[in-house]
């Protein structure tokens, strides 16, 4: 995973300058030092690296699962040979990852989740319904594709996953299709995905491609995003030093949802007790203060220069010296789907 804001592939299939979303927000609610050590956690293109790396004298650690991601994160340490290291991996792993370099305390983290441009603009990578590629939706080397998956997963998975990862109120419909269509022909490209998916929701009103919500929740389904949100959200805290900061860009409402739900309850502020369960009373935790009370959003001008930006939300807050709990799944808002 990457900065979802790059601008886009030029010619030859090379990505454009990359255009990190909301970045002068992350520098400012960062607030990077000398003689610190921060982990870039979905270190795509490097474009908050970098700004990181130009703003102090300080270590970067950069983390990404992508083989492209992992080639640009080499040549920029090759340019900061002192002060970046790039490594291969999940960015819901970084406290071991950032263990192998030593660090079991750094100073700041920062996140980036979601699909991002150079893998949306790279039709061999399946992503994206705009152009014709294979239907993959990996983002790293392992794992099933978004093509074994609709083969084998029944119906009603299916549709759980449309309906709970991607908010498809058609879900049961394209479900059935899918189920359909793979008995006569294997769908193995975008373009079969999002031509099916089309016959079925017809022309939207809002001008919004009606296969966007199903390429969203197979993407998310096949790289478990929400679930290494809420690992990572957590290995944060474990690895923050008091007074570290957690800067997380989220470009969906349930990634921000999630993130929302997990500074909120760190904060120490916690829901009421249900009348169903009043015997539930959660302890309230105080390992974070916020730095924003409400998500800091692009400007007018960002999403004029970056049209994909205009989703994006910015939650922050600063370590405090509590001790933490176990994370709470349900209390995050995960979706719950059955397993595989």
């Amino acid at each position: 995973m990457m900065a979802n804001g790059g601008t886009g592939g030029g010619a030859g299939g090379e990505p454009k300058r990359h255009i990190p979303v909301l970045l002068q927000s992350v520098l400012e609610a960062l607030k990077p030092a000398d003689g610190e050590t921060y982990i870039d956690g979905t270190f795509g293109a490097g474009g908050y690296s970098r700004a990181i790396l130009e703003a102090a004298d300080c270590h970067v650690i950069g983390i990404d699962r992508d083989p492209v991601s992992l080639e640009i994160g080499r040549e920029l340490e090759k340019e900061f040979p002192r002060n970046f290291t790039i490594i291969e991996g999940c960015f819901s792993d970084l406290q071991s990852l950032a263990g192998k370099c030593g660090k079991t305390n750094v100073d700041g983290v920062v996140l980036d989740v979601g699909v991002s441009s150079m893998q949306l603009d790279t039709p061999e990578r399946g992503f994206s319904f705009q152009s014709d590629g294979p239907l993959d939706m990996r983002m790293g080397r392992s794992g099933q594709s978004a093509a074994e998956i609709i083969a084998d997963l029944d119906e009603q998975i299916l549709a759980d996953i449309l309906y709970k990862l991607g908010e498809e109120k058609r879900s049961r419909a394209i479900a059935r299709a899918i189920v359909r269509q793979r008995q006569e022909q294997p769908i193995v490209t975008t373009k079969q995905l999002a031509d099916l998916v089309g016959s079925v929701i017809g022309r939207r009103k809002d001008g919004i491609n009606p296969a966007t919500r199903t390429f969203q929740a197979l993407r998310i389904y096949v790289n478990q995003e929400l679930e290494e949100l809420a690992y990572g959200l957590g290995a944060a805290e474990n690895i923050l030093r008091p007074g570290g900061r957690l800067v997380v860009v989220s470009f969906h409402s349930l990634e921000d949802r999630i993130v929302k739900n997990f500074l909120t309850r760190r904060s120490g502020n916690v829901p009421l007790p249900s009348r169903h369960r009043p015997e539930v009373v959660e302890r309230p935790v105080q390992s974070f203060r916020l730095v924003n009370r409400k998500a800091v959003k692009p400007t007018g001008e960002e999403v004029g220069v970056n049209p994909r930006a205009r989703s994006a939300r910015l939650r922050a807050a600063e370590r405090t010296e509590e001790e933490t709990v176990p994370l709470d799944f349900d209390g995050l808002g995960i979706p719950r789907i059955d397993p595989r």
